[in-house]
């Protein structure tokens, strides 16, 4: 794939991130002020399903754009349109030079002349190759524990490891396998212990380990994107909310022992050191930024002791992850890049062509002339 396709491609991912989260942050608003505000279940599957599908819409823009139709409608023809139309109040000149901007920084990336092109492609390595390393570190860390950990009961494909280093408990998975490891001091609180198994085991079946495994391999092409640490932190906030509802919807799960037994975990995690323990990719009971920030604890539990929502409701659901879905799929459409030589580009090429042999014209009525089509007959 051609260099130009890549650096577009990549562009319209970041894009769409920003679109995708401010689409999520308008339907949070709105989903709050209706009975669909508190099932955390049905947003948990919206929001990981919107993740796949924003980190794929660029690939499969491409496909569709090569095999089926190769110049779809997009922002720019129909910015060119309003221009034409007079809806555009600016010189032709400045337009074009806006409407080419994304086009100049494609070509300077590719060909790194300019300076600018070459700090920011230095820069970015930088960057990326810092979040790699800590990833792999991540991921290290993760081994090691693992390693270090016995195994005390297998059922099926799920091993339930203990471990003496451990503060809270986590989950994760390898290709074949799922983990669930917990602090050896867990085992002295049989309560404790079987609320936290169950909450691991319910990140399984939500598939969080999944998705939080997509979130670590986007975050070294988008560690500069504010939106993603904003999707991401919607992500992990609303997989907790998920996996706490599922539970409280259980008939023998006990609400105050369950925050209870949250308030503990948050003490326990707060005991160890706040530096290099991150293991990823991995989901524990309690996120190590909830015993810096309470007020993340005191959401959960909030959302915990509300009244849960009753009903399905799939129908409220499909229309929203379609019309969610559809706008994502149609704003990476109008982002595609223009056809070469549309009847409207022509006709501004011509304008901008007037404006410049306008501007070198010393006759100011000359100017007028040439601008409104008229033709300047110089005096004998």
């Amino acid at each position: 794939m051609p260099t130009d396709a890549l650096l577009n491609a990549y562009f319209d991912l970041n894009i769409l991130l920003l679109a995708g989260a401010a689409l999520w942050l308008a339907a949070r608003k709105l989903l709050a002020r209706s009975k669909l505000g508190r099932a955390y279940r049905p947003q948990l599957r919206l929001l990981n399903g919107m993740t796949v599908l924003l980190a794929v819409t660029p690939v499969l823009i491409i496909a569709f754009t090569h095999f089926v139709i190769p110049h779809p409608p997009n922002f720019s023809d129909m910015l060119v349109s309003q221009y034409l139309q007079g809806n555009v109040s600016m010189s032709a000149g400045r337009f074009e030079t806006l409407l080419g901007l994304r086009e100049d920084a494609v070509r300077g990336l590719t060909s790194l002349q300019p300076l600018w092109a070459q700090a920011l492609s230095a820069a970015f390595a930088a960057g990326m190759l810092i979040c790699l390393a800590h990833v792999a570190v991540s991921i290290f860390r993760l081994h090691q524990n693992l390693a270090a950990a016995f195994t005390w009961k297998r059922v099926g494909r799920v091993q339930l490891m203990v471990s003496d280093t451990v503060r809270v408990a986590y989950s994760t998975r390898g290709l074949r396998r799922r983990y669930v490891v917990l602090p050896a001091a867990l085992l002295n609180d049989p309560r404790d212990l079987r609320l936290t198994i169950a909450h691991e085991l319910q990140h399984f079946r939500q598939h969080d380990i999944e998705c939080e495994f997509l979130l670590e391999m986007l975050r070294p092409l988008l560690f500069w994107n504010p939106a993603f640490y904003l999707w991401r932190r919607e992500v992990r906030l609303l997989r907790e909310f998920a996996c706490d509802q599922a539970l409280m919807a259980r008939p023998r799960v006990d609400v105050r022992a369950y925050c209870e037994c949250l308030i503990r975990a948050c003490a326990h995690a707060a005991r160890g050191p706040a530096l290099f323990t991150r293991r990823s990719p991995a989901v524990a009971l309690v996120d190590r930024r909830e015993t810096r920030r309470g007020a993340s604890l005191q959401r959960r539990i909030i959302a915990v002791t509300a009244r849960q929502p009753q009903g399905q409701n799939s129908l409220g659901w499909g229309v929203v992850s379609l019309a969610m879905a559809g706008v994502v799929l149609g704003t990476a459409m109008l982002l595609q890049r223009p056809s070469d030589w549309s009847h409207d580009r022509i006709m501004l090429s011509t304008i901008v062509n007037l404006e410049r042999m306008a501007s070198r014209s010393t006759s100011p009525a000359l100017a007028v002339s040439a601008l409104n089509g008229g033709f300047a007959v110089p005096s004998q």
